[in-house]
């Protein structure tokens, strides 16, 4: 498990929005037809990185699911779409919500929910 260690930045909140990031396209992850956006955020505030990974099943409504989890700037360039949940799920904690969980954001750990 990867520990990552909170500094009390406003990007660690749950419900932060995505202007206090920099956003950059990763790529799309197609595994198992999932279809799903892969991104980096940096804070603008205190510099960190994230990787988020955005899921939805346009046939289903309520579906839509989001998880972020911060990557030092020594892993990030392994990070790839097709590696990115199971980075998220070796980290101690990350940030999930979407219409799927009704939720705008909580702290999550372990199994990433993607399957309907």
């Amino acid at each position: 498990m990867i520990k990552i260690q909170k500094l009390g930045c406003a990007c660690e909140k749950p419900t932060s929005t995505y202007t206090e990031f920099r956003t950059s396209e990763l790529g799309i992850d197609k595994t198992n037809g999932k279809f799903a956006e892969v991104s980096i955020q940096q804070c603008k505030l205190c510099q960190r990185i994230w990787i988020r990974y955005f899921v939805e099943y346009e046939s289903f409504s309520k579906s839509g699911r989001w998880y972020k989890g911060i990557v030092s700037k020594k892993d990030r360039p392994q990070i790839t779409p097709e590696n990115a949940v199971e980075y998220l799920e070796s980290l101690d904690w990350y940030v999930y919500g979407g219409s799927y969980f009704e939720s705008t954001g909580e702290f999550g750990q372990g199994k990433l929910r993607l399957d309907l």
